[in-house]
């Protein structure tokens, strides 16, 4: 037999066991150790609520609506593509704020505290949209909403907050 007939033999044979091989082997992805998250909660509650949920959420409530006074009758929706821009990214701040209350560290606990943390950012998400279509009626209603969960939470976390602007000289 020729040499050359010979090694072009044993290769073939060679590339047919390495495909064998290689496709009975089970692919199965790398194992990946668990890596352990932190993260940075030196702010407080009070100081989320104050700093970051509280101002933004004021602005959104402030642009929605109208009021009615002595002046007469006023809009507070944005009446520009900026003030329209400007209201969305605050919305995207109420948002974020959901997240950050809902983080290890600042969680009072895993039950309703995460269903309002998320009640936030679903209000902040409707704002968002609403917001950016330009819609009042549908800001207006992501503002309830978010009303809405800030009061049940006050109510189930911090009732003191609710009564804090009640008249302390009634009977």
């Amino acid at each position: 037999m020729d040499s050359k007939k010979i090694d072009s033999t044993r290769i073939g044979l060679l590339l047919a066991i390495c495909l064998i091989i290689v496709g009975c082997s089970e692919n199965q992805p790398e194992e990946r150790l668990p890596v352990e998250t932190t993260y940075n909660t030196s702010l407080n509650v009070q100081q989320v609520m104050n700093l970051v949920l509280e101002p933004a959420s004021d602005i959104l409530w402030d642009s929605a609506g109208w009021v009615m006074d002595a002046a007469g009758y006023e809009d507070l929706y944005p009446t520009t593509d900026e003030g329209w821009e400007y209201v969305r990214a605050q919305a995207a701040v109420v948002v974020e704020a959901g997240n950050m209350l809902a983080l290890p560290g600042r969680a009072e606990d895993e039950d309703a505290w995460m269903i309002y943390s998320q009640g936030l950012s679903e209000a902040g998400i409707l704002a968002m949209a609403a917001a950016g279509a330009q819609n009042e009626e549908d800001f207006f209603q992501a503002g309830a909403q978010l009303y809405s969960v800030c009061t049940a939470c006050h109510q189930a976390y911090s009732p003191d907050i609710n009564t804090r602007f009640a008249d302390s000289t009634a009977d």
